[in-house]
């Protein structure tokens, strides 16, 4: 799509704007490029970039700056190959952790990316196992039951549920002892289908409310997917933010949320090695403003889960993809030798 001429100057443009922030002019980019030029051929070549729409020019400025098209061109097609090594990346080492307490290095990943990067460090847990040890119901009131829920980590979810008929203490011990004798140990899903068969052979009022505390077994595991994310008020001091506060709210929405993140993510794990996904590229987190660069991180060889760094469009990329590397295999080996 480019020629040798027009490529280098982008790739000098782009340089150049993401290390000052600031739109670039054509003897700005005459200097930087290195090619001996004149003013007025840059002037036509940023034309050309320009009717690509790969860069534009603020309102403010006669200079120009990358539009999403030109970050992706640049992050696809002119990247350097050869990384100059992280600062004190010689010294970055695994997060310390105890092996029964992964969610320790899930917190130090997250802040790690975060202080590494300066931006927004996330990381998502892996999805656990819908799977209960045991289970109880507790009457509340009439029509209220609380389910006490225990997973076969010893993690306890208390869940409150309300029913259409009243149920006895009674005939809440004989649901509990019909689960944990038949089902403890199995994956939620199996019971919900094990439930549609088995349902003729229980006394319909008992079936109704096993099927709710199934129901509510399956919400309150699932819930447990997290997402820890370190660094938000980063955020503050990026100019590409800090001026407007709309957008400042919707960024700090979308952490707070989480929903869309998690999406994000998941579809992430699925794919292999650094993604880069620039200004609502990703159709899931749909703010132009923002760039994120994600991984996702093994145990014993399986991917379980995904990190990453969630910046402004303008972030050193490459910068980014080392950090985002790095971190993922520290967090692959950690959790490995914590099984």
């Amino acid at each position: 799509m480019l020629d040798a001429r027009a490529r280098l100057l982008l790739k000098a443009l782009v340089e150049r704007y993401i290390a000052d922030g600031q739109p670039v002019g054509s003897r700005t980019l005459s200097k930087a490029s290195g090619l001996e030029l004149s003013p007025a051929t840059i002037r036509n070549v940023m034309s050309d970039l320009e009717g690509l729409g790969l860069i534009v020019s603020p309102h403010t400025s006669a200079g120009r700056i990358p539009t999403a098209r030109g970050y992706r061109l640049f992050v696809d097609t002119m990247l350097t190959t050869q990384r100059e090594p992280l600062m004190g990346s010689d010294h970055i080492t695994a997060p310390r952790l105890a092996p029964d307490q992964p969610q320790k290095v899930f917190s130090n990943a997250a802040h790690m990316l975060s202080s590494l990067s300066q931006f927004v460090g996330v990381v998502m847990a892996p999805r656990r196992t819908s799977v209960f040890r045991h289970i109880e119901f507790l009457r509340l009131s009439q029509k209220r039951f609380l389910v006490i829920i225990v997973s076969p980590e010893g993690d306890v979810q208390n869940r409150v549920i309300f029913t259409e008929v009243d149920y006895t203490q009674t005939q809440l011990i004989e649901a509990a002892n019909f689960l944990n004798s038949h089902f403890a140990g199995m994956a939620i899903e199996a019971v919900r289908e094990r439930l549609k068969t088995e349902v003729e052979l229980l006394r319909s009022e008992i079936a109704t409310l096993m099927q709710a505390a199934v129901q509510v077994s399956s919400e309150a595991i699932e819930s447990q997917d997290e997402v820890v994310i370190s660094g938000e008020r980063n955020l503050l001091a990026v100019s590409d933010f800090s001026n407007d506060m709309g957008n400042l709210r919707k960024l700090f929405d979308l952490f707070e949320q989480k929903a869309q993140l998690i999406r994000l993510l998941d579809v992430s794990s699925r794919a292999e090695g650094v993604r880069i996904y620039i200004g609502g590229e990703s159709q899931v987190i749909p703010y132009q403003e923002l760039s994120i660069v994600t991984a996702p991180y093994e145990v014993d060889g399986q991917v379980v889960g995904t990190l990453g760094v969630i910046g402004p469009m303008r972030m050193p990329y490459e910068k980014m993809i080392q950090i985002v590397d790095i971190t993922s295999k520290l967090v692959s080996t950690a959790l490995s030798h914590s099984k």
